[in-house]
């Protein structure tokens, strides 16, 4: 099986936001244990207790999940405030730039996601409004929205993905550009990402990524 290409979008932002059904790359191979990050946090998965990492997973789900969540925004009115991006109406020319490695624009950064060489599906986050991204099949019709809370992007901020049909899909607590929470539309854990490589709850690495 060819090895999936796993271009996250926003690098340039620090952002790191992994749609729940967008390819991914399983792995077993380990990696160093505690790693000091800047701002004095310290990356120690791996070395703390199971009742240390337990702690850590429910802190960040209160954060993330509230009695303010939305967990289903009405469907009617979620498509209406964004009908302008429902269909890419400039796709053609997103393709060709993401297809040719092109990341950024003056208006826009882009992303691609990569099965083998097969192009599936592409982000735009416009520069006018940083805080939302949109998830583009290949043929231009919008998947997932991005938003990003109050404070992107300063670290740390969260941010909560939205089928277009207005359901949650994830949501993730962003610590910085190397290390982040997510957690599934039901609060379930997903994992810790440090750098390309995502550990679960026990610390067993399980996914890995190309950039991010």
């Amino acid at each position: 099986m060819k090895k999936i290409i796993f271009l996250l979008c926003i690098l340039i932002l620090g952002k790191t936001v992994l749609a729940a059904d967008l390819p991914e790359t399983v792995v077993k191979e380990n990696t160093p244990a505690s790693v000091v990050l800047t701002g004095n946090l310290v990356f120690d998965w791996l070395d703390i207790t199971q009742s240390g990492r337990d702690a850590v997973i429910e802190k960040y789900k209160t954060q993330l999940f509230s009695d303010e969540t939305v967990y289903k925004y009405n469907k009617k009115e979620f498509r209406s405030e964004y009908k302008d991006f429902l269909k890419d109406a400039d796709f053609k020319r997103h393709y060709m730039l993401v297809s040719n490695n092109v990341t950024e624009t003056d208006k826009e950064n882009l992303c691609g996601f990569y099965k083998g060489k097969l192009l599936i599906s592409y982000a735009v986050q416009y520069k006018n409004n940083l805080r939302t991204v949109y998830y583009y099949d290949a043929l231009g019709k919008l998947r997932y929205i991005d938003k990003f809370s109050e404070n992107y992007p300063n670290f740390p901020y969260m941010s909560k993905q939205y089928r277009s049909n207005g359901t949650l899909v994830s949501a993730i607590y962003i610590m910085s550009k190397d290390m982040q929470y997510m957690y599934n539309s039901d609060g379930s854990f997903k994992g810790a990402w440090y750098k390309d490589k995502m550990y679960d709850s026990h610390a067993k690495q399980v996914l890995t990524r190309s950039n991010w």
